[in-house]
Parts: structure tokens; C-alpha cells; sequence
């Protein structure tokens, strides 16, 4: 059950809040694994970009890892620590810009370490390869990269005899938003087609989809699967969790502008699926509300869509005890990870302001949006 600590009045809607309580707890369960395993975890920044809060995230891991040179260079400047960076392919323009900021890079292919692995090495950075366990433990093909066909890191098939002197590691990332259960599973894929690799590294990546803030994961089969990794081939482990650090730390309030009915009640809010919360068409998931039940579950049903004019703007179908008005505030739950990084402005929709409610139950306002930032994504 959700349990609000701001006045949901606090600010115009459409907004995001942050709830700092909420974020130390997620964190303080991610330095315990570290303090039990020795292991090192960092901010998936593609999840959380947040980076007015990065210096109190970084009071408890590691660094950042990036997917180019932008969030690199956020890392870098905002959080420090370590920064790893992983692309499918790097831009050759971009390269030496990323090897000068970054301590840890992780080629796609082993075409890509001969394109830039002496320029990663000349610069200091530690260099590894991202692989393919080829063990699909989810039903999401669009978040799976272990599906038929994938881009991301190299199979079994893809190794030729030993691996190239400067590679020190591997990576992998095959999970979202699972259990342990399928990290055991992965580990078992890792070490029966890439085991004999594994003595020789001196660092080894699981990557992210860990959710190890869940109230139900399986934080003490995590602990002992990182230390028997460490502990058998004598290697450091990493995580880079983006949903952990801030899952159920955040809400998008929103407000009711119109209420329809022609045969099905529609309200139209101020908030868009397509532009403030792109993962509930894209995954597809229905978010969480606070004070709603499924369909016909309480009195009054309705269909909650976005003012766009795309006609599968659709957030989802959910109950109420009473009936909506124009101006009544709904509260959507778990809202800071893959929100504030994937919103847009299409159709010119106003992205919802950023705030942060503090542990004394201030409410900060860290920025708001209008036209000019419309206009200056544009030409």
C-alpha cells in the first residue's frame, strides 16, 4: 500500500515526487549486500538520471554506469566513483571522449575492441566484453537479450581460443525486474559455456533487472551466489541495478481535466502514457494508483487516458470508491525509474516537474518545464 508523506496540493500537476525517505531505505538494503559480499554496485543511470540526488546516492555505492557518452559524463560529474560505460557500438567521434572519462569499458563485440580497445587501454581504462549466456529466463522479448536473433554481447560462439590480452572482465545483463531465482539460473548458463574464462578474469559484471528492493526478493541468495563467484574464481563481482536503488520511491501526480461518457466513463488527465510513462505501452505494465482496484473491483470504473492525440494513449482501466471530477489529484505509484529518462514532448505535452520529498517531509522543488525546453529540442 502506497503511503504518501507530501501534500499531493504541494505543486501543479503534472509532477514527479521523489520520496528521499524511500530512496536511503532502497540504498541502505543495496550496502548491505556490499558489506556482506565485498562485491561493487553502481547506478544504472538509464533507469535513474536524477542526478540531484547523486550525491546521496553516492554515500552508499559505487559510481554510475552509462550507455554513451552523455550519461558518462553525467556519472562523471555528478556522481564520481567509478563510471563503466556499455554500448551496442561506440561512435568513433565520441571515443576518446568517453575512454578519458571512463574507468571501465565493456565492448558489444570483439570487433569493437579492435577498433577502440588501444585507445580504451592508452587511457587507463579497464576493458571487457559483454556476453550472450543465450538463457532467456523472462516473457518480455523486448527486454530480453538472450531472445533469438539479439545484438547485445557475444555467445559462446562468438569466442575464438583465449581472450585477448586487456580484457579483464565480462559482462553480462539478461534480467528485468527479477527474483534471484533467475540469477541462479543465468550463472548456471554463464559457467557451463563460458567456465573456463572465468579463472583467468579479474572481474566479473551481472549486470542489472536485479530487484533486489522488492519486499519479496531474495536478498540472501543474491549474498551467497556473489560470494561463491568471488570465492571460486577469486574475481570481483559488480551489479549495476537501476530500479532497485529507487523502486517505490517516486509518484507522478496527476489531475483529472475531463470526465466522458458515451457507454464507457473516460477521464482524461494532464498526465500521457505515450509521453510521462512511454513503459506502460511499451512493456506493457498497468501502474499502480493510489486508492483504485481493477475494473468494476470498486463502485465506479473508468478508463484513464492522456490529452494527446494518439488514440492508444490509454493508462489503463481502474476503480473508485467515488466518482472522478474535474481537478481531483490521482497519485501513480513506483514512478521514478524509466519516467523522468524516457518522458517527451510529443505533441507538445509539458513534461511534469521534478521534486524531491525530503526526510523532514519538506517538498523541494528541483525543476519544472515549459515552452523553451519544447522548443529547444527542436530546430
Amino acid at each position: 500500500m502506497m503511503k504518501l508523506n507530501f501534500d499531493i496540493n504541494a505543486l501543479p500537476t503534472p509532477y514527479i515526487m521523489v520520496d528521499e525517505a524511500k530512496l536511503i531505505r532502497n540504498l541502505e538494503i543495496l550496502k548491505s549486500v556490499i558489506n556482506r559480499t565485498g562485491c561493487k554496485i553502481l547506478l544504472a543511470q538509464k533507469a535513474f538520471s536524477m542526478f540531484s540526488l547523486y550525491p546521496k546516492i553516492r554515500e552508499y555505492l559505487h559510481g554510475t554506469t552509462a550507455s554513451g557518452l552523455y550519461e558518462a559524463k553525467l556519472g562523471f560529474e555528478k556522481m564520481g566513483g567509478e563510471t563503466h560505460v556499455y554500448s551496442p557500438a561506440f561512435d568513433p567521434l565520441e571515443f576518446m571522449e568517453i575512454a578519458a572519462i571512463c574507468d571501465h569499458v565493456v565492448f558489444n563485440s570483439f570487433n569493437q575492441w579492435d577498433k577502440f580497445g588501444k585507445i580504451a587501454l592508452g587511457a587507463g581504462c579497464i576493458c571487457g566484453i559483454r556476453i550472450n549466456p543465450e538463457c532467456s529466463t523472462q516473457e518480455h522479448e523486448i527486454y530480453d537479450p538472450c531472445s533469438s536473433g539479439s545484438r547485445l554481447g557475444v555467445p559462446i560462439c562468438g569466442f575464438a581460443g583465449e581472450l585477448p590480452d586487456g580484457i579483464s572482465g565480462l559482462h553480462f545483463h539478461t534480467l528485468c525486474e527479477q527474483n534471484a531465482d533467475a540469477l541462479v539460473k543465468t550463472l548456471s548458463a554463464v559457467e557451463e559455456r563460458f567456465g573456463k574464462y572465468l579463472p583467468r578474469l579479474q572481474w566479473l559484471n551481472f549486470g542489472g533487472g536485479h530487484h533486489i528492493t522488492r519486499e519479496d526478493y531474495d536478498v540472501v541468495t543474491l549474498i551467497a551466489q556473489i560470494n561463491r563467484i568471488q570465492e571460486k574464481y577469486n574475481l570481483t563481482v559488480y551489479l549495476e541495478p537501476g530500479e532497485a536503488v529507487v523502486l517505490n520511491a517516486g509518484y507522478l501526480v496527476s489531475s483529472v481535466r475531463e470526465v466522458l461518457d458515451y457507454g464507457t466513463p473516460i477521464a482524461i488527465l494532464d498526465t500521457s502514457a505515450a509521453c510521462h510513462m512511454p513503459d506502460v505501452l511499451e512493456m506493457p505494465y498497468r501502474p499502480p494508483l493510489l486508492g483504485s482496484g481493477i475494473p468494476k473491483e470498486k463502485k465506479y470504473t473508468y478508463r484513464l487516458g492522456g490529452p494527446t492525440c494518439l488514440a492508444g494513449d490509454i493508462i489503463g482501466d481502474f476503480s473508485f470508491d467515488k466518482p472522478l471530477s474535474e481537478g481531483d489529484k490521482l497519485v501513480f505509484g513506483d514512478m521514478a525509474h524509466y519516467t523522468m529518462v524516457k518522458s517527451n514532448t510529443f505533441n507538445g505535452m509539458k513534461l511534469p516537474s521534478i521534486a524531491v520529498a525530503g526526510v523532514n517531509d519538506e517538498v523541494r522543488l528541483v525543476k519544472s518545464f515549459g515552452y523553451e525546453d519544447f522548443k529547444n529540442r527542436l530546430s
